[in-house]
């Protein structure tokens, strides 16, 4: 392509923002049935889409495909794939950690212990949330559910949490607001009218 159809090109980008392109594929057909849906999420408008790309997006920072992400406030964690078969044994190719003042690589075998400790972690913390809210005494429910429905009650709650918080003034207004020191106590706890707005359907 010329430069100077590169131009118009960009130039084009610039102006029709809004302008709508054809994208073509070539795939086995198995992998095809198994992408398009993901391709027509990642292609969607509005806030789904948006949120989808948004989660790819470190798939583009990194060397290798990765397996799993765990994340904290400032530190996190990347096991690398693809997996390796050894014997009856998966390892991944590697890892990295980010936290404060540290970048470090794994081999495949810290990788892996440092994914098992992760999972066991998760584990930990989601069976005392069952545990603590007593989750064990509600009925099943499908896992699946009404996407409409469900969306309007939940920004409903929102929308009524955040009321809540303005006219208090003095309720956590983030995630990060409200901090655990380790000893079951919080550095703020929610108003009482912030509570009921997240506790009542």
């Amino acid at each position: 392509m010329s430069i100077f159809h590169r131009t118009m090109d960009r130039l084009a980008d610039f102006i029709w923002t809004g302008r709508k392109v054809n994208l073509r594929f070539t795939a086995e057909y198995r992998t095809a049935c198994y992408a398009v849906p993901l391709i027509k999420k990642l292609l969607a408008e509005g806030e789904d889409g948006d949120t989808y790309r948004t989660a790819l997006v470190p798939w583009h920072e990194v060397e290798r495909p990765p397996l799993a992400s765990y994340q904290g406030d400032t530190s996190r964690c990347r096991i690398d794939g693809p997996w390796q078969q050894t014997g009856r044994n998966w390892l991944p190719l590697g890892g990295l950690i980010l936290s404060p003042g540290v970048t470090a690589h794994l081999d495949p075998f810290e990788a892996q212990a440092l994914h098992e400790q992760m999972q066991q972690a998760i584990e930990v913390v989601i069976r005392a949330w069952v545990r603590d809210h007593d989750l064990t005494a509600l009925p099943p429910v499908p896992e699946h559910f009404n996407r409409r429905r469900a969306d309007r009650i939940a920004k409903a709650k929102i929308a009524a949490s955040a009321s809540s918080n303005s006219a208090c003034g003095t309720c956590a207004t983030g995630p990060g607001d409200i901090t655990d020191h380790g000893s079951g106590d919080t550095a703020e706890a929610p108003c009482n009218a912030r509570r009921k707005g997240l506790d009542h359907d």
